[in-house]
Formats: C-alpha cells, structure tokens, sequence
C-alpha cells in the first residue's frame, strides 16, 4: 500500500501546484481513515490470538529449546517434567498441599505397603532387620475405569483389528506428510490394566534409548539385569542386517520375554518384586518413571516413516493424565488440553494450618481439572520474559522453575518504583524452603581435575580440586551478589529439611573449604588453596614442568544470555583468584547433555531438584554405577568410590534413625574429602503468580501442579486491557496533521484555480495578440 501511495504521490509532481495539492489531497484520503481506524481500535501488543486471553487457558514459557525426551523411560530432566507429568500417571504422587511429603496415590487404588520374605520364601514381620530380608513384595491395585487419552494407536476397527499398527501396517503413502497423531482419522481408546506397568518397567531394558535410571532399578527388582541381556539380544536379531544408522527399527516386543520381578496378577494388581529391602522404591512409583506405557503406543510408532516425521513419545506421550499433547512445534509452541477421556480428581480439602487464610482451599471438592489448555511459548532470555510477565501475557513465567519468586522480588526490592507497580498489580510471589542444590562438578573422568591415573597422580589432582573448591566463594556470589537466584552457600550435597542433613546445625561445615573461627564458620583463606596449588604441581597457576598457565574448561549448560554471563565473568575471576585460566564452554542444554554422554566435559554446573524427600535422592548423584558416561546415569562427576559405593546400598536398606545417620555422615565426609563438587549453595525457592491464578503453592516435588491450577480469564482480560492501554496522543496528532493537510491542500488548490480564472475573464487582458 506504502509503495502504491508514494507512486500516486511522485507521478503528479511535475504538472504543477494544482496536481501537487490534488496528490495531497489524495494522500490524505488514504492516511486519515487509516489513523482514524488505529485511533478507534488502539494498539494490540498481545503475542497471542486475538481473544485467547478470554479462554480458559494458562500462558507460560519455556526455556532455550523444546524437551529432548518425553518417554517416560528417559525424561529426567527439570525441563521435560513440566510436561511428562501433567500427561502420564504413575501409581502415586504428593499430596498438593500437605509438608512434608505425603504420597497419595494416583493411578493406583491406595499406597501398598511391601511384604518381606527371608531365604526361603517365608513371610517376615513388618519390623525383620533388613539383613534378614531376601526380597519385598508389592501388590499395586489399579483403580479401574481409568482410560487413555484418545490417540491412533488404539483405533480398531468393527473386529478388533489395529487400524494403524500391527493388524495393518501403515504404507508410506498412508502416513503422507502427518505430523501428528491427531492427522489420523480414528482415534481410540481402551482402559488402563496392570500389563501396562509390567510393560514400562521391562522397558527399562531397552537398548533403544536412553535409561537413566536402569542401574538403580536394576540392583533391585529381581531379574531385571540378566533381563537385560535377553532384550540386547533379541533387539540384535531384530537390527541384523540392517543400516545400523535405521531411525525407525522395528518393533521390540517386550511382552514377548517375561520378568520375574514384574507381573500382572489379575487386570487390576501390579505385582513388583525387590532384592532385600528397599524403603525408597514407593517414591520411584511417584515418577513418569514408572508410568503406564501401553504396547501399542510402541508398536505404531515403531513403523517406516513416523521418526522422519517427528512422530514418537518423545514429541507425543500417550498417557492417562488430565492432559494431552495437540500441538508440537519444535522450539516454539507446545500446547496440551484438556484430555476428555481424563476421570477427574477432587480438589483436596485438607493442607498446611496457613492454606486456608491463603486461599488454598476455596475449590475443596470440585473436579480437577479446572484449565481447559497449556499454551507454552519459547522465551530464550529472562529480560523479555519478566516483561511478559509484567504486562500480564503470561500467567506464570515457567511452571517448573522454583526462582521466579526470588529473581521478581529483588527487582522489588532494587526499586521502590518496582515495588509499587508490583503491588497495584497483585502479583503473588510466594516464597518456600524446598530440597534443592547447586554445585559446581569435575568429571572425574578428566585427566587434570579427574580422579587421576597413578595414586600420586589422585592425590594431587584432589589438590587441585580442593583447592578450586576454597577460591570459590558462594557466600559472596549467591549470598550477596546474585540474590535473584542466591542462597545459602553448602557445606556438603544434602539439603536442609531431609532426614540425615546436618546443615546449619552448630558446627557443621566442610573442613575442606571452612573452618572455626572464634566459633563462627569462615571460608578458608585464599592462600591455603594456592597452597594445595603448589602441591597439586600448579604454583601461582602454572604448570611447574613446563611453566605453561593452567587453562581449565568450564562446560556451561545453557545459552550465554546477558543474565548468565554475569555469573560467569564471577566464576572465571574465582578462578583467576589462584592464577587459573577459566575458558566457558556454552552449549544449549541437549548438546551438554551429548557432550557429557561421551565424557568430553571438565568442569561443569549442575543442579538437583529433589525426585523424592530422601537423603539417597542426593547421595545417589555420585554412587560409582550411575556413571553419567559409562552408564547413561545421573552421576555427572563420574565419581566411582567403592567404598561409598557399598556405603550407599547400605543407605538404601536404612528406615530413618540412627544407624541411617551415621552412614550418611561418612558418605558426606568422603565427598568432601574427595571434593568431585564444589558444593555450592541451596537456593531460595519461590513462584510468581498473576492475581487471577489461584491454588499457586510453589513446591518442587509437586510435578503435577497444572490441574490444580485454576484461572479467571475475565480477570485476565481487563487487566491486559489496563496494563497494555495503548499511547493514542501520536494517533491523535497524526489524525489532526492529516486534516490540516487536507485544510491546506483544498485551500491552496481554491486559490489557484480562483486566481486562474480571474486572468481568464473577458476585458481583463491589456493588449491584442501579435
């Protein structure tokens, strides 16, 4: 239209005064309606569909780049919780309101409680030593009813046979350019059963993807390690003669090959069996882990084709969840709805003593889900994200992030100004002390901050890393320069608030990196680390062979965005401190995930969520058989320490007491000796919530948080409308200036044509013609 108006324009400059009011004119036709039509109907600066702020609807973001799994078999990261659990339902889960942790259960009709047998299949009371213990038995009741979402997978037609799969065999012209599984035109459903859990825990054997916690799973349930073996075989059979680089390979069948420590009883009950006692495994049933996976699902997406086409559990879970998976746009938009074939759960109507006064407990008894549609959008940097935040286009920044409360009160409290619209606008922002940990970790895998070759080698390679691990000072880092995502600095991996951490008791810190000063406790000075330095073989940070600068790697998991690379240039003067040269290696997050598969990071930034309200969910980070590089584990350091190791599985046998106690202190011990982490800190934890989203109670082992969630659209709405009123005096001004052009234009045309025709009327002229 511009280019049309500008050609309109130029064409009459050269005839004259008159085609050059005419074309004023004529340009003034055209930009006053368009003012007039911008005036009328203001600015809208919203990222969404128009009316969508109307809908039943929660807006939040994601981070850098979409999840990398959303199989339950492999999702473990923070990142791919916020949608593996509002889709798939494990056995049990937490109560929403209720500290500390209760377990309820979900999918499954209550909690079991595990019989003990001795050697000889005999039972044992409830009270037998666990020495005496040879195996746990749990009977899981499922409730029936429950149904899958509807998907493809399931479709049959009048005599039971698989439309999609198995039955009929897509063709390539069949599966066409689908990308989802909604292109397809049936869809189905069937009732959840007990064979489902049997099938996803024998998926744990799988040499198709990663299984980040088939070590653990494998000390216990009985046969699942020789379990193993048979699948890599049969998959081998499967693969032969095939390109081994075959995205799509066929159908691994684990119904095919039984296991011992997992059957079906009936339709209904769900029998696992354990080696020894193992008090933790009730938690494990309250993770996607352990989620339902029908064998259809694998099957349909097992065929030519749906790899090529973005098609698997990783993009789109089959669940029985309240939500579903109906749009997947990768590293843009993710959207899930509302599952119709969901049964409902009840609001609870009991919580903590201040979850009445908080509102927490207005919707007690009413059916959850009470959101209709997750829409999740990427946001790569904080700055435009608090934004969004701020002018109410989004409803919680990350549902699974437990900082934003902490990062949007120190803004608060860095500006009065800040601070007052922040209150007009009713944002909530509860705070929490949750199980969390940051660190800083080596891999112990490396040959110069690594665990080391030659017993001499490992002791001055201990050196070295105690010796990062004094120059690093989380008190001033994340106690006062980093307060949107500070805390309190760690004297070893178990954070306060779980059984067997001894944090902020009297006295206890981390004699590697602090000790007693006049009874408080103090960060050892900056000349005992350059003293273990020295006798690591790096004077003053140098080689003392060769005299070359130490220059160590610093593998960052995330996109360097202004935010974070302030806390890197801290990080690379800590090390500076000791005459250390810090080189940042940042990748995106799945990259860092690659790099530390094939063991190819140094030193690294970590943290832990807590999966369940147990010491071990922390101690488990550096027991020897989760090797993150030999076995796909979550042991990120590598560290491989026998005698923690047997330590540990002595751990897991433990009820909380005494005797529990005293393993985990020496555990604590030996890693701070060892130092494979610098420790780091606990953070602060706190949500941030718009006034018209209600039940908001940060947590961070409350996964599932969504269908409590409950929005006020209208709310929503008029407060868009307020906050983001747009500017209309430029409308105005541009709407005023095109009448004067106008004005000017059709009184300067006036003139001339009046002037024109009074030397044209008879008698004017004052001679004859030549």
């Amino acid at each position: 239209m511009r280019g049309k108006l500008f050609a309109r324009f130029t064409g009459r400059v050269g005839r004259g005064i008159p085609a050059l009011a005419a074309s004023l004119a004529d340009l003034a036709s055209w930009v006053l309606p368009l003012a007039g039509a911008a005036l009328i109907a203001g600015c809208n600066n919203s990222p969404y569909p128009a009316g969508a702020e109307r809908e039943n609807t929660l807006f939040y973001s994601f981070d850098e780049r979409s999840p990398r799994y959303l199989d339950p078999t492999a999702s473990y990261s923070n990142p791919e919780s916020a949608y593996t659990f509002q889709i798939y339902e494990p056995p049990y889960g937490y109560h929403y309101l209720k500290r500390p942790y209760t377990l309820i259960p979900k999918a499954a009709a209550a909690v079991a409680h595990p019989r003990y047998l001795d050697k000889a299949g005999q039972p044992l009371p409830d009270d037998a030593p666990a020495d005496q213990i040879a195996e746990s038995v749990y009977e899981v009741k499922i409730k029936p009813g429950i149904r899958y979402a509807p998907h493809p997978a399931f479709a049959q037609d009048a005599q039971g046979k698989y439309l999609y799969h198995t039955d009929h065999v897509l063709t390539a012209t069949e599966l066409g350019d689908k990308r989802s599984p909604l292109a397809f035109a049936q869809q189905g459903t069937r009732e959840l059963v007990a064979d489902d859990f049997v099938y996803a825990l024998k998926r744990h054997a799988t040499t198709r993807i990663e299984a980040p916690v088939f070590a653990v799973f494998a000390d216990y349930v009985i046969g699942l390690k020789d379990y193993a073996e048979t699948i890599k075989a049969a998959d081998a059979k499967l693969l032969k003669g095939l390109p081994a680089d075959l995205r799509d390979k066929p159908f691994l069948d684990f119904r095919q090959f039984p296991l011992a420590g997992t059957t079906a009883v009936d339709k209904y009950t769900w029998r696992i069996r354990l080696k020894g006692k193992y008090p933790q495994w009730s938690y494990w049933m309250a993770m996607p882990f352990l989620a339902p996976v029908p064998w259809e699902a694998d099957a349909f997406y097992a065929q030519p084709g749906m790899a090529e086409n973005g098609l698997s559990l990783n993009q789109w879970p089959v669940g029985t969840g309240p939500y579903m998976m109906v749009d997947f746009v990768r590293d843009r938009r993710h959207v899930m709805k509302r599952n119709p074939n969901y049964r409902g759960e009840p609001y609870p109507c009991e919580g903590m003593p201040d979850d009445k006064a908080a509102g927490l407990l207005a919707d007690c008894g009413k059916t959850m889900p009470f959101i209709d549609t997750l829409y999740v959008t990427i946001e790569k940097e904080q700055v435009p994200r608090k934004e969004k935040f701020r002018q109410g286009y989004l409803d919680v920044p990350e549902i699974e992030r437990p900082e934003w409360g902490v990062i949007l009160r120190a803004d608060a409290d860095d500006s009065d100004q800040v601070k007052k619209l922040f209150e007009q606008r009713g944002f909530q922002l509860p705070l929490m002390t949750d199980i969390s940990n940051w660190y800083l970790g080596f891999n112990m895998l490396d040959p110069v901050v690594g665990k080391g070759d030659t017993p001499e080698q490992q002791v001055k390679n201990r050196k070295l890393r105690q010796a990062l691990a004094i120059a690093i000072d989380w008190e001033e880092g994340y106690g006062r320069i980093f307060k949107h995502k500070g805390g309190v600095a760690a004297h070893g991996p178990v954070p306060p608030g779980l059984f067997g951490s001894r944090e902020g008791q009297p006295g206890f810190h981390n004699p590697v990196t602090h000790h007693l000063v006049d009874g408080k406790i103090v960060r050892r000075p900056i000349e005992d680390a350059k003293k273990l330095l020295a006798e690591a073989g790096y004077p003053d940070g140098r080689d003392a062979t060769t005299g070359k600068p130490l220059v160590l790697n610093y593998d960052f998991q995330r996109a360097i965005t202004p935010e974070f690379k302030s806390e890197n240039d801290w990080m690379v003067k800590q090390f500076a401190k000791l005459g250390i040269q810090l080189e940042i290696r940042a990748t995106d997050f799945n990259q860092y995930q690659d790099k530390t598969l094939k063991g190819k990071h140094q030193i690294f930034w970590g943290g832990w969520l807590a999966d369940y309200p147990d010491a071990e969910n922390f101690l488990f980070l550096t027991y020897g058989p989760l090797g993150r590089s030999k076995h796909q584990g979550d042991n990120y350091a590598n560290y491989d320490n026998p005698e923690y190791d047997k330590l540990y599985r002595q751990l897991q046998a433990l009820e909380d007491g005494p005797a529990k106690q005293a393993v985990i202190d020496q555990m604590v011990a030996m890693l701070q000796q060892d130092s494979p982490w610098a420790f780091g800190y606990f953070p602060w934890g706190g949500m941030a919530f718009q006034k018209w989203v209600h039940n908001g109670k940060p947590s961070i082992m409350i996964r599932d948080m969504a269908k409590y969630y409950r929005v006020d659209a209208q709310q929503r709405a008029q407060a868009q409308a307020e906050w983001n009123a747009p500017i209309r005096w430029p409308m105005v001004l541009l709407v005023l200036g095109g009448a004067a052009l106008v004005w000017g234009a059709r009184r300067s045309f006036k003139a001339r044509e009046t002037a024109t025709a009074r030397r044209a009327a008879p008698g004017a002229s004052t001679g004859h013609g030549v």
